[in-house]
């Protein structure tokens, strides 16, 4: 078990290679974190967003347990976060990220999603969305742990 992020995009810049990993060197299974890289659609618009979609849902496991980032979804706090990832993992099932494309994602993959994600009303960068992703995943392990990363 495992987290795996899908995230349709170019290849982490520099900036955000170096947040990630510092944040990488500190997950411990089940918390640990492998990424995924999607290509953009050469598409635009509702077609672009079908097209990630479906390549999207090709690569979730049937039994994972699928995270979809949205800022429409459900704003949680870091506990919430942390109790819902460790729920999965207790249940034996790895957890999916998926940050999609510019034009987001479809119907497909909202309905798959066991957990639809907001991280703020605000929307960020794809970029900056995965450095904060690497830190909440941190924080969430730390959290589970009981450990004192996390001040309340």
């Amino acid at each position: 078990m495992s987290v795996k992020v899908l995230a349709v995009g170019k290849k982490h810049e520099s900036w955000v290679s170096d947040g990630i990993a510092r944040y990488e060197k500190r997950l411990r299974k089940p918390f640990d974190v492998a990424w995924q890289l999607l290509p953009h659609s050469s598409r635009e618009g509702e077609h672009a967003r079908a097209e990630e979609s479906e390549r999207i849902l090709a690569k979730v496991d049937r039994d994972a347990f699928l995270v979809l980032l949205d800022e429409r979804g459900k704003n949680v706090d870091s506990p919430k976060l942390a109790r819902t990832l460790q729920g999965a993992f207790d249940a034996g099932r790895s957890v999916v990220v998926v940050i999609g494309g510019a034009y987001g994602v479809d119907d497909s993959v909202r309905q798959r999603a066991d957990f639809v994600w907001s991280l703020s009303a605000l929307v960020f960068p794809h970029q900056l969305v995965r450095l904060i992703l690497a830190e909440q995943l941190y924080r969430a392990q730390e959290i589970a742990g009981n450990r004192p990363y996390h001040h309340v």
